[in-house]
């Protein structure tokens, strides 16, 4: 059972909006869902649509608000309940578009999904009932109603319009490489936690390919179920025409080379979702690391899975984070992943570890302990969590003299020296069994990015010219007269026997960037 909240902005809609809201009370009747809460926004209508509004919600007992508060430029009408039926009306003081309208019905919004619907007669609600059952059945992230994937019913009508839409989608699924038959459709039902937490900007139909080409960014599990649909003509009152699917062109292109996929939040989703973009930088990071990687692996911090996907199969991999948005995304890798587990780890609190028969033979800890107050009991956590013959794997930043505003929007607390992290470590009950340096190209970026010109951001253009440069950097980067701008430190409990470097299960030549054993030494 879920619950399913439904956004539904109007304007001038006072003939057919009566029959829209009413044909939704058909989900009465879904055996999937427990409460439907219905979000009327009247975006200041110059019709009868208030009025007709009014007896709408009369006729099922909902009190009406005469002058109602006003906040942000949005009045509160009327709410109530009957049945399994919250209904909420509000309104626009100014007429603001179909975006801003679903901006201001999901502020409202409380289930656990959420759909938008329009307040004409194109789509019917018995299809949400079917929609609803995908992310029941599926553990989907979102679920569009297509209504050219061959639905029950369809009206046949504006064979250029079609065209219009097809050709929009084509421009859609070739930006983001997902395979859809209708990216214009009304009905898109999303995770209402994961539809919050992304910025939505468009205030028109340009919503559609903005919302669709986020939402794929934000690599959410899309599905689509076929839909009837019975189409207005512009004499019966459709609204859409040609200039708004020029506007959408430009909308598919801006949207795909925008990176802002993510609300601001405590957890810095927005930059660290930006640094995302540079998958060849991550997989040179898995590359060095794997080599230390047992088959029973616990990654704490794993973001979004980018190093997750890299390092499994194992025969237990467990991923973890702090960022519930994060650690949704991760779930959906579970899916066809029998081996892969998720959970909730803060590094800072060790009965939020999981735990394995026998421990962990690995613990990836990579940009994590340098963000904590207490970067010893961090790593006395991870020490916990490990087998004997265990290791763990942590990366951290180096050199104190490289501490600037970059350092500061990422919330580092300090950045190391290899000395602090030999002796850190030893406090913890390790032994380094390696010490590698990392990323030596990346310390005069660092330093004129964060110490000399300060900023606070990371260039979706630098990022970009990271992941293209990446494949030379690898080649040339031991080379290079500069000190690392990361350290790894593969540890061992000071309890384990000794071992060979690099003897893991997946062990073999020693991995790029590696210092000697002596670790004061420079690679």
């Amino acid at each position: 059972m879920t619950s399913l909240s439904v956004l539904v902005p109007v304007y001038n809609e006072q003939h057919l909006v009566s029959t829209s809201l009413g044909r939704l009370e058909i989900l009465e009747g879904s055996p999937h869902l427990e409460r439907v809460q219905v979000v009327v926004v009247d975006d200041c209508s110059r019709d009868a649509t208030g009025e007709v509004l009014r007896a709408f919600a009369a006729a099922r007992g909902v009190q009406w608000l005469e002058n109602g508060p006003i906040e942000n430029g949005v009045e509160l009408c009327g709410h109530g309940r009957q049945g399994k039926f919250q209904w909420v009306f509000l309104r626009h003081v100014m007429n603001g578009g179909k975006g801003r309208a679903i901006r201001t019905a999901l502020a409202e919004a409380d289930g656990e999904l959420s759909v938008i619907h329009d307040a004409d007669l194109e789509y019917h609600p018995r299809d949400l009932a079917r929609i609803v059952k995908v992310f029941v059945e599926e553990e989907a992230d979102a679920v569009f109603g297509s209504r050219f994937a061959g639905g029950e019913a369809r009206r046949a009508l504006l064979f250029r319009h079609e065209l219009g839409n097809r050709l929009l989608t084509f421009l859609t699924n070739w930006v983001t490489n997902v395979n859809l038959t209708d990216m214009e459709t009304c009905y898109k039902a999303v995770r209402t936690d994961l539809l919050k937490s992304i910025p939505i900007v468009s205030n028109d139909f340009r919503l559609e390919p903005e919302l669709t080409i986020k939402l794929a960014k934000r690599e959410a599990r899309i599905f689509e179920i076929p839909i009837s649909y019975s189409g207005r003509t512009y004499q019966e009152g459709k609204k859409i025409n040609w200039r708004d699917g020029v506007k959408a062109l430009w909308a598919i292109t801006r949207f795909w080379l925008s990176d802002h996929v993510y609300q601001e939040d405590a957890y810095g989703s927005q930059i660290l979702g930006r640094l995302a973009r540079a998958p060849r930088f991550n997989a040179w990071m898995a590359d060095v690391i794997r080599p230390f990687c047992g088959q029973r692996v616990l990654e704490i911090g794993s973001g979004t899975g980018n190093l997750t996907r890299r390092l499994v199969p194992r025969n237990t991999y467990v991923a973890s984070d702090v960022n519930p948005l994060y650690l949704q995304t991760l779930r959906g890798l579970t899916l066809d992943r029998p081996y892969l587990d998720v959970t909730l780890t803060d590094v800072t609190k060790g009965e939020s570890f999981p735990a394995v028969e026998g421990g962990f033979d690995t613990v990836v800890c990579l940009n994590i302990i340098e963000h904590v107050d207490d970067d010893l009991g961090a790593l006395r956590n991870v020490r916990a969590a490990l087998a004997e013959t265990g290791r763990a794997i942590v990366l951290v930043p180096r050199g104190p003299d490289l501490f600037g505003t970059l350092d500061e929007v990422l919330g580092h607390k300090r950045r190391y020296t290899e000395n602090t992290l030999v002796e850190l470590a030893g406090k913890a009950g390790f032994e380094v069994q390696e010490l590698l340096h990392f990323n030596r190209v990346g310390t005069p970026a660092w330093w004129l990015n964060g110490k000399l010109l300060k900023r606070r951001s990371f260039g979706l253009l630098q990022i970009k010219a990271l992941n293209l440069l990446t494949p030379l950097f690898r080649l040339i980067d031991r080379a290079l007269p500069f000190p690392p701008l990361s350290l790894i430190a593969v540890l061992r409990p000071t309890s384990a026997s000794a071992a060979p470097s690099g003897s893991g299960p997946d062990a073999g030549a020693a991995p790029e960037g590696a210092a000697p054993p002596d670790v004061s030494a420079s690679a």
